[in-house]
């Protein structure tokens, strides 16, 4: 029952290919400006909590346990929240920013509060997949904490960080979809509101279908990039 329904669902997607692609073309763009966006200040947060997290570890450069106890629990908070009730409660965060709390550029807000811990994870995971022994070469040749942060761990841990992008800006793309349902913009808010809500399953399929293209095809350059610039399989 369920695959005559989906073919049914595809031959009519098919059929009415032009007009569904007119109708979400604008919610392509508006995904990506959202996904990339968010990624991009989702960084600008989460790359220095990252490194926060890595270096004051009890055995790296800055041994600050306590500070690196708070920053860990405050990560694990944000990161426990699921995403729907995190933009409903970051309404008056978001008025504050950009004024209002509904449309595409508003979306943006709650996004990088929840995927900045996300990035946090994903930065601090790939720092510490660097030698240490590379750390303690540049140590011993003189080097302060900053020189080694920036010039040895982060160089050192490119590709790593490149493929942690990829994951997370895939991930916030999927928090875009649902991002549609109170207000916002993009492909989720098509799929929502001239599919769901108008019983039209050939919208709702050809939004899906988007949006799954669109996370292969991040994931995939992610991917590829990432592997050029690994030294370590050359």
């Amino acid at each position: 029952m369920f695959l005559n329904e989906l073919w049914a669902a595809l031959v009519s997607v098919w059929e009415a290919l032009p007009g569904l692609w007119n109708l979400t073309i604008g919610g392509v763009w508006e995904t990506l400006y959202i996904t990339f966006a968010s990624t991009a200040f989702a960084y600008i947060l989460g790359i220095p909590l990252g490194i926060m997290l890595v270096v004051f570890r009890k055995d790296h450069l800055i041994p600050s346990p306590r500070t690196r106890s708070l920053l860990d629990v405050i990560v694990n908070i944000l990161r426990s929240v699921p995403f729907l009730i995190l933009m409903i409660a970051a309404i008056p965060l978001t008025r504050l920013v950009v004024g209002t709390s509904i449309g595409t550029t508003a979306t943006i807000v709650p996004l990088v509060v929840a995927s900045f811990p996300f990035v946090a994870r994903t930065v601090e995971s790939s720092l510490l997949e660097v030698d240490p022994g590379v750390i303690e070469a540049a140590q011993a040749m003189g080097a302060n904490r900053f020189q080694i942060v920036c010039k040895v761990i982060l160089r050192e841990a490119v590709p790593g960080l490149v493929n942690g992008a990829a994951l997370a800006t895939t991930a916030i793309l999927g928090y875009t979809a649902m991002a549609g349902a109170i207000g916002g913009g993009g492909l989720g808010a098509i799929a929502i509101n001239y599919g769901y809500y108008r019983f039209r399953t050939d919208v709702l399929w050809f939004a899906i279908v988007e949006l799954v293209l669109l996370v292969q095809g991040i994931q995939f350059v992610g991917t590829r990039v990432s592997r050029l610039l690994d030294h370590r399989q050359r």
